[in-house]
């Protein structure tokens, strides 16, 4: 660290980079592990309503703060047949689900989820298989969604029990076609081709969708780069949005982890950059976004309870238990997405239950929050109205796998009448802090709370612990925020213009 005084943050709320949209909150329920069963759905549960859904869960999912959530898959769609998931449930197959080697009951599918999310205020993100399938079972599963003239698929969702279409607006092509782990795994070309065909027979049916296609499964495939701007070159006259992931692992060097937020940064950067030339080649106004719709941390502590020979329904798989550096950590990513949220078309914490969640149910049917619940919470509930662009001046920090890199990371956002300022101090010591916003010089504080990283974890036997405290001797004077802000630790300070609000 080689910065002497306090750090200091300058903003002004007239500089912004464009709203904050609701599906920058956005989670990824899979049919995955006891993601699903067990999970969001489980009929004998004592809060379970006349559908099936846990109602306990869904009060989580709503005090999270989700606004979206992507279905089927994941891994688990490239073997899907969705037909499989619809009509009567006493004659819908059992089948052996290959991405994951569980059984799969079928007795949640495209019906039972889209009511769930319609009823929770979730919108949907469909995705497609392409792995095992192609154009025409997406353009079905469209039309059966989404047409309200009497056709094939329409009428088998009006005889399923529902007669207005659900109108899914967001679909995804696919899933991590890169990855040679996914079933009917192709190089760039093929894939390309399959999801410009799918994305055609898609919009011939219903052409007011928008269209995700599948980018690289991580920064550190051979093939990043070379495969986005394959695939994007191939779907540019139908991608709306390019798929990306990440998953950052607790298990490293500490300084390394620390560094997730820049990290996620960077990516982003080189991302944005990429589509930005496609469209350069392409002679094109057109802004492809980032549809960063599978990104969570993995705990230092996860646990496995199923081998690979085992192969039975719900099995309890990556139920990671998160230390409180963990949420630190997943609001240093929050932290990236806010400062990108005007190139980012939908943001997906993967997952939402029980599979390395912030939400996990107990065998004796209670539900508990993880510590990586809080910062998402707070921050879908805090980061209203738009993006502030924001300068820092402050220490830095070194890491093996990043070099070096910023000590503070920090996002503003504002709705006009209140300023919310994220802030994460990614050194070992305490950090005095300044925060001037320069063209409200009556700034107020309104809170301040604050998540450290003393490696609390919690178990589902034990009581929660690991929420936000008060962030302590946060005050304004000469309009200028002073504060410190613990090691280790992610903070959220709101201010108010004190004119305003007398």
């Amino acid at each position: 660290m080689t910065h002497d005084g306090p750090a200091r943050v300058t903003l002004c709320t007239e500089f912004d980079r464009g709203p904050i949209e609701p599906r920058l909150f956005g989670s990824f329920v899979e049919h995955m592990g006891r993601c699903v069963y067990e999970g969001i759905y489980q009929p004998d549960h004592p809060t379970a309503g006349e559908h099936g859904f846990r109602h306990d869960v869904e009060e989580l999912i709503s005090a999270l703060g989700v606004r979206l959530v992507r279905y089927p898959g994941g891994n688990f769609v490239s073997g899907y047949r969705w037909e499989d998931g619809v009509g009567p449930r006493s004659e819908r197959p059992s089948t052996f689900e290959l991405a994951w080697r569980s059984i799969e009951s079928n007795q949640v599918g495209t019906d039972e989820f889209l009511g769930w999310a319609e009823r929770n205020q979730l919108e949907p993100m469909m995705a497609v298989n392409l792995g095992t399938r192609g154009a025409e079972a997406a353009a079905a599963l469209v039309e059966y969604c989404n047409t309200a003239t009497p056709t094939r698929y329409s009428d088998w969702r009006r005889r399923n029990g529902r007669s207005d279409p659900y109108d899914v607006r967001l679909w995804c092509l696919g899933n991590e076609m890169d990855g040679e782990w996914q079933l009917g795994h192709v190089d760039a070309k093929a894939y390309a081709r399959r999801a410009l065909a799918a994305g055609h027979a898609m919009k011939q049916v219903d052409p007011s969708i928008e269209l995700v296609v599948s980018g690289s499964s991580n920064r550190e495939m051979a093939s990043y780069g070379s495969w986005d701007q394959t695939v994007l070159d191939t779907t540019w006259d139908i991608a709306d949005q390019l798929s990306i992931h990440a998953y950052y692992d607790g298990r490293q060097p500490e300084p390394d982890f620390l560094g997730s937020g820049y990290a996620m940064g960077r990516y982003l950067d080189e991302v944005i950059a990429l589509a930005d030339g496609v469209a350069a080649r392409h002679r094109s106004d057109k802004r492809i976004k980032v549809a960063f719709d599978e990104w969570n941390v993995w705990s230092s502590r996860p646990t496995e309870t199923t081998t690979r020979d085992e192969v039975r329904a719900r099995p309890a798989i990556a139920e990671d238990r998160y230390q409180s550096l963990d949420a630190v950590v997943l609001g240093d990513l929050l932290v990236s997405l806010i400062n990108h949220s005007d190139r980012i078309g939908v943001a997906c914490l993967s997952l939402l239950v029980n599979v390395s969640a912030p939400i996990v149910t107990r065998p004796d049917g209670s539900v508990f929050r993880q510590t990586t619940f809080h910062p998402m919470a707070a921050t879908a509930r805090l980061a209203r109205g738009r993006s502030l662009q924001t300068r820092i001046d402050g220490p830095t920090v070194t890491s093996r796998r990043y070099g070096d890199l910023p000590g503070l990371g920090c996002a503003a956002t504002t709705d006009g009448s209140a300023t919310s300022v994220f802030l994460v101090n990614r050194t070992t010591s305490a950090l005095p802090v300044e925060i001037k916003i320069i063209d409200r010089p009556d700034t107020a504080v309104g809170s301040a709370m604050t998540l450290v990283a003393d490696h609390i974890v919690l178990e589902p036997s034990t009581p929660e612990t690991g929420g936000p405290q008060l962030l302590s001797g946060v005050e304004a004077r000469d309009g200028v925020v002073h504060g410190r802000l613990p090691p280790r630790s992610w903070s959220v300070i709101s201010l108010s213009n004190e004119k305003e609000d007398q």
